[in-house]
């Protein structure tokens, strides 16, 4: 089966959605540091509302990125964390992060610049 995400009925535009997406990002960027809790995650993830993080973790565990791990504890406690496939995918969208950060000081000058 071919994917073309360019074709409006194709199933990899969900999924770029959900990775792509503010949150799916940063929560994707925030597991490859390690495994989690949800609000340690919704820590390191700075302005995230729990309903939207919830929602994104959900996501990308029905995708297959992400990992929901429910530990044997008093109270239970959930544990988040990313799959080969997560780790893979994280590894990309971290060194985009990188590049847009590398090149923020261009951007800030065309901002500056920009007639309107």
């Amino acid at each position: 089966m071919k994917f073309d995400v360019f074709a409006k009925d194709c199933p990899s535009r969900g999924v770029l959605d959900h990775l792509t997406g503010r949150w799916g990002v940063l929560t994707l960027a925030g597991l490859r540091r390690g495994p989690a809790r949800f609000n340690a995650l919704r820590r390191r993830v700075d302005g995230v509302s729990e309903k939207m993080l919830a929602q994104t973790l959900q996501a990308l565990e029905r995708d297959g990125f992400v990992r929901r791990e429910v530990l044997a504890a008093m109270p239970p406690c959930v544990n988040y964390s990313l799959t080969d496939l997560g780790e893979s995918t994280a590894d990309h969208l971290l060194a985009f992060i990188g590049h847009v950060e590398a090149h923020m000081p261009a951007v800030l000058d065309a901002r500056a610049n920009h007639p309107g």
